[in-house]
């Protein structure tokens, strides 16, 4: 073993002379013994001048034959603990999984072979091949994916906090998927993965979709999965079938949710004297209808409602349509003239819109009717635009929220001012709503909050906050006074 000490240790032999003996040290004691005996000069003083110093001589080499034991003893452990630490060296595995995402590991120290636990099995690592990474010794068949619990054989793997696992599994557990092609989204030519989603249902898609024609419904806007099919409304819509299952299908249908609203109004202090024809239509009926409307502003890109002020005729629906496959079948429609008896003619609703959008159409434009009925005269469109969406929303929350949760302070209400608790009519669907109409609801209520256009968006926003500071009593009185809202 003296090349593996050389080699390892760096040591260097010692070069001697005749005047100065070598000093001997570990690995080198053959050396001593390999030296020629030193030769007297002419000049040396006689043979029995020189005794003393042969004396000496003697006694020290007799006392250097004594150190090589202790030094040899000393030199096997070093030698020992040497080869053993080369032999681990050695017997490292060098299948070493890489991961180029996981931090840098500290530098590992070599630890003798009982103190190596497996951090699967947390069994003693023996003799044969064992992996190191991740600061810890592992089995082969002990490190294994986090996902699918195989165990892990490639050279390469992912790293997701302290849990391993197989890139295709870590791929298929969080890369993105389409929910429309329910593929996985690609990446862009920069190598980043690139995709859509809705600000509220957080459904993710490939943005070529966007442009590949696929049906999204025109109730909560979600995309149509290449997996189910929307039911076609025979009118460029299409609708979903959660959306469907509270479809208002004709007039006849909607009469009950119209009247559940006009009662919400009056328990606001905020009757109808008149009866106003309220028709569900189809949407071509509806863009006619807007075409001969001399008034108001209009939400583009699509009309839901309208609140009549000029007499038209107007094709209704008479009965419900049948569903047959997936579009609907034998729709019955029936022209109506509308006379005009006083500052609104009819509320014209499209149809096949679910019951909670129906209805939040309806109280909007229930509250055009209303303002024109009591006198409110040529308000901008961020004005009676924004109050009208504070009465959809408002009623929106009395049918999805709880009444303890509800926007229920005294200062909302119309009525009087003596009155000490706003009256908020209990829902009009028997029995509640369930929880797939409920997310619905506040889905509908999200767009209003969140509508970018001036009259709808900031309208909203702006009545909304000056009923919340002064109440609705008092806004609408000083809209009537002022034509603004209070600040």
């Amino acid at each position: 073993m003296k090349w593996l000490c050389n080699f390892l240790k760096g040591t260097k032999p010692v070069e001697s002379n005749h005047r100065r003996r070598p000093r001997v040290t570990a690995g080198e004691e053959s050396s001593l013994w390999q030296h020629e005996p030193v030769r007297p000069k002419r000049e040396d003083p006689p043979r029995h001048d020189n005794e003393e110093l042969d004396r000496q001589i003697a006694l020290s080499l007799a006392e250097e034959a004594k150190r090589p034991k202790e030094r040899n003893h000393n030199k096997g452990e070093n030698d020992e603990d040497l080869a053993k630490a080369m032999q681990d060296s050695l017997n490292m595995n060098p299948y070493m999984p890489h991961n180029p995402y996981a931090p840098a590991p500290a530098p590992s120290q070599a630890l003798p072979r009982g103190q190596r636990v497996c951090g699967g099995c947390k069994h003693e690592v023996g003799h044969g091949h064992y992996l190191s990474c991740m600061g810890m010794y592992w089995h082969p068949q002990c490190f294994r994916c986090s996902s699918c619990t195989h165990p892990i054989r490639e050279t390469e793997f992912t790293l997701l906090g302290a849990e391993p696992y197989h890139k295709l599994c870590y791929k298929e557990l969080h890369h993105p998927k389409c929910d429309v092609c329910l593929q996985f989204i690609a990446t862009n030519r920069t190598g980043l993965i690139e995709y859509r989603a809705h600000p509220f249902w957080g459904q993710k898609y490939c943005p070529s979709h966007e442009l590949d024609r696929t049906p999204r419904c025109c109730s909560c806007e979600k995309m149509e999965p290449r997996n189910t099919k929307y039911m076609s409304l025979g009118d460029g819509r299409s609708l979903c079938m959660e959306c469907l299952d509270s479809a208002v299908m004709d007039t006849g249908e909607c009469q009950p949710l119209y009247h559940s609203i006009r009662d919400y109004y009056e328990g606001m202090n905020m009757k109808l004297d008149q009866q106003i024809p309220m028709l569900l239509v189809e949407r071509q009926a509806l863009n006619e209808a807007m075409e001969g409307e001399c008034k108001g502003p209009h939400h583009m890109p699509e009309t839901r409602g309208l609140c009549l002020s000029e007499e038209q005729t107007v094709s209704s629906i008479l009965r419900r349509p049948r569903i047959g496959g997936h579009r609907l079948l034998d729709m019955r429609t029936q022209p109506q003239k509308l006379t005009r008896r006083c500052e609104v003619t009819a509320i014209l609703v499209l149809y096949g819109l679910p019951r909670l959008l129906t209805g939040s159409i309806l109280a909007h434009e229930l509250m055009h009717g209303w303002l024109r009925l009591k006198g409110y005269r040529n308000l901008s469109p961020e004005v009676e635009e924004g109050i009208c969406q504070v009465m959809s929303y408002l009623w929106l929350e009395s049918e999805i929220l709880p009444a303890s949760t509800r926007h229920a302070q005294p200062s909302t209400s119309y009525a009087s001012s003596s009155s000490s608790s706003s009256y908020r009519p209990p829902s009009s669907k028997k029995g509640g709503i369930s929880h797939t109409e409920k997310k619905l609801g506040e889905f509908f209520m999200h767009q209003i909050a969140n509508d970018t256009s001036t009259a709808y968006g900031d309208g909203f926003r702006t009545a909304y906050k000056a009923v919340n500071k002064y109440g609705l009593r008092q806004t609408l009185n000083h809209i009537r006074l002022t034509g603004g809202f209070p600040v």
